[in-house]
């Protein structure tokens, strides 16, 4: 029952009824020729972006229309019929140049209408690189799509605020979005970010020995080949390689391959090859081709290393205040010290006095020797820090197939897995993924994918027979 409240008790009384507020925007009359023009300036620039943007589609659609309105349509007709036939011609006769100059322009414009652009929204949403602000949704711009041989290449532009990093993350969902078997996510010029989606993988199929190069090579030798299809050359010369990976993983193709390019130079003296081979397995097999510079038991091994150390040494002393760089000479060859599994002279080496000599062999090598004109190239299978204290003074890595994600960035450095190095994804059969690498230099922290050839033991039988006794090698 309700009643009344005498005098100011009202004034006391708070409604809990929710009161509606309505919004009344102010609406501005806008004039009828503003819309117009504002309609036509956006179709004349439309039309413009399309010709500046597809060039060549637009004139193959204009021209027949052209012909067709001054000709009539059989003229018309024979335009469209001309090109096609010669382009039949070309892509038959020259498929190489057709393929540069017309097939990977067709299949970057597919890509961009049919793929890129087409799914663009809702990846973008889905992934999380899209943002909605204030009611407004905000997408990264499509920019451009171009194609290689083997791979798509799609350049972006970021949001404002965004970090590269937050497009590495998210390269499966990338993947999976455009229907593609892998994303990888490069850092462009700021504020954009390219994305590099593979067709087809060269690397799946085992590469033969390469051919030794006709001249000495000394800088860099022939390994294998890009994932682009594109010849790899590995650097050697002013600097040391690490190169990591499960058993199996291919290891023996870096080593050989490796040696294999710079026979011509160690038979003209100007390079010569050191092995050590602990396991007794892999270098022992071309053990002629290192002549007294090889070295199997750990108190040998060790003798050899700290020999090298003598030669640094030795040249330091002769370089100082004259020459800051090594250059190959008869004189003062390049020396390449091979070490199959460094783990079993340093971790798994029982003598701590062996293990102390080799240790501070190696750590005086690597940290003095490029100078001077002298390289380790080391292969293990264990990356851990424990197991080789000095990994770090190797500036260029090179992670083969690795048994846990954490191992990659162990090798390659933090951040790796995610610029796309998935080197504890690469198959485990011999035939599609030994050899497979991921390869990090010092001067460019993007990882490239990297197959190194086979040499087979008939190969290196041949290299020992054509190079034994000659040179350096002896």
């Amino acid at each position: 029952m309700l009643r009344k409240l005498p005098g100011d008790h009202t004034r006391d009384i708070v409604s809990t009824v929710p009161t509606q507020v309505v919004f009344r925007p102010v609406v501005v009359p806008t004039p009828a020729i503003v819309t117009i023009l504002v309609a036509l300036f956006r179709a004349v620039a439309g039309v413009v972006r399309t010709v500046w943007r597809h060039p060549v589609a637009c004139l193959a659609a204009a021209v027949p229309a052209g012909l067709c309105l001054l000709y009539g349509w059989r003229t018309g007709l024979l335009a469209p019929v001309a090109v096609l036939s010669a382009l039949t011609g070309w892509r038959f006769t020259h498929p190489a140049s057709f393929t540069r100059w017309v097939g990977l322009r067709l299949g970057a414009w597919w890509g961009l209408v049919w793929v890129y652009r087409r799914h663009w929204q809702p990846v973008m949403v889905v992934s999380g690189l899209a943002k909605h602000i204030g009611g407004r949704e905000y997408l990264p711009r499509l920019l451009k799509v171009t194609c290689t041989l083997t791979a798509d290449v799609v350049r972006v532009k970021m949001l404002a605020g965004q970090s590269a990093d937050a497009w590495q993350e998210r390269a499966d969902n990338l993947a999976h979005g455009f229907a593609r078997p892998q994303c990888r996510v490069t850092v462009g010029s700021p504020g954009r970010v390219v994305l590099t989606f593979p067709r087809q993988d060269v690397l799946a199929t085992p590469i033969p020995a390469l051919p030794i190069p006709s001249v000495p090579v000394v800088a860099s030798v022939p390994i294998g080949l890009r994932e682009d299809g594109a010849p790899y050359l590995l650097k050697l010369h002013g600097t040391h390689v690490l190169v990591a990976g499960a058993t199996g993983a291919g290891k023996g193709s870096w080593l050989w391959s490796a040696v294999r390019g710079l026979l011509p130079a160690a038979a003209a003296g100007l390079v010569q090859l050191w092995a050590l081979d602990p396991k007794r397995m892999e270098l022992s097999y071309g053990r002629a081709l290192f002549g007294p510079r090889y070295a199997a038991d750990p108190a040998d091994c060790a003798d050899l290393l700290e020999e090298a150390v003598t030669v640094m040494q030795e040249r330091a002393d002769r370089y100082a205040g004259i020459q800051r760089t090594h250059t190959a000479t008869t004189d003062d060859p390049f020396v390449v010290v091979l070490v199959d599994e460094v783990a079993f002279l340093t971790a798994y080496q029982t003598d701590r006095k062996l293990k102390e000599r080799t240790l501070a062999a190696l750590a005086t090598l690597t940290t003095q020797g490029r100078a001077v004109g002298i390289a380790i190239v080391a292969a293990l299978q264990d990356p851990r820090k424990e197991v080789l204290s000095i990994r770090n003074l190797f500036p260029d890595k090179i992670a083969l197939r690795l048994d846990e994600p954490s191992q990659v960035d162990l090798v390659l450095g933090d951040g790796a897995r995610d610029r796309g190095a998935l080197a504890d994804q690469i198959s485990s059969y011999p035939e599609t993924g030994a050899g497979v690498g991921y390869v990090r230099l010092e001067a460019d922290p993007e990882p490239v994918r990297v197959r190194a050839a086979y040499v087979s033991d008939t190969d290196i039988l041949a290299m020992v027979r054509q190079y034994a006794g000659t040179g350096e090698a002896r």
